[in-house]
């Protein structure tokens, strides 16, 4: 078990990484808005509050330490997935990775700020209360597809090394 965390740990932050490449990419070439993790780390950390919803994240009170509380889950969060995707295939996919299971994974990860996290900083349902839902939406679900693309090739990468 230790070593497939440590393999899950190598895949979620290589695919955290190419995702935060991708979200650079998206932010200067085609002019789309990025993530802000501090938002993420000021609704995490008013979780100590016992406040779980809000009706605007950005007009929450600031949290202390919110931008690398969010960055820090951001990349905690990306390693998470990459174990569930090798609980899903199993350790051996490492030595033979597919894309496809990685990036089934990768795509049910937008499940997480749709039905969870968007909802409760007041964004809505899939973005629903957004100024341009359906670019956020189409933004969220690329950036997804990258990261499921991510993990594959951080796990092509690796397996170089199995």
């Amino acid at each position: 078990m230790p070593e497939l965390i440590i393999y899950a740990s190598l895949l979620g932050i290589l695919a955290t990484a190419m995702l935060d490449l991708w979200a650079i990419f998206a932010r200067q070439i085609l002019h789309l808005p990025g993530p802000n993790w501090a938002m993420l780390g000021r609704w995490l950390g008013h979780f100590a509050r016992r406040q779980f919803t809000h009706g605007n994240i950005s007009s929450a009170p600031r949290i202390t330490g919110e931008q690398i509380i969010g960055w820090s889950a951001h990349y905690l969060i990306g390693t998470v997935f990459a174990l569930l995707l090798l609980l899903f295939t199993g350790p051996d996919w490492l030595d033979s990775p597919t894309v496809l299971p990685a990036l089934v994974v990768g795509l049910s990860t937008i499940l997480a700020p749709f039905l969870i996290m968007q909802p409760a900083m007041g964004a809505g349902i899939a973005a629903s209360k957004t100024p341009r839902p359906n670019i956020a939406r189409l933004s969220g679900v690329a950036a997804h597809s990258v990261f499921g693309l991510g993990l594959y090739s951080a796990a092509a990468m690796l397996s170089l090394f199995r």
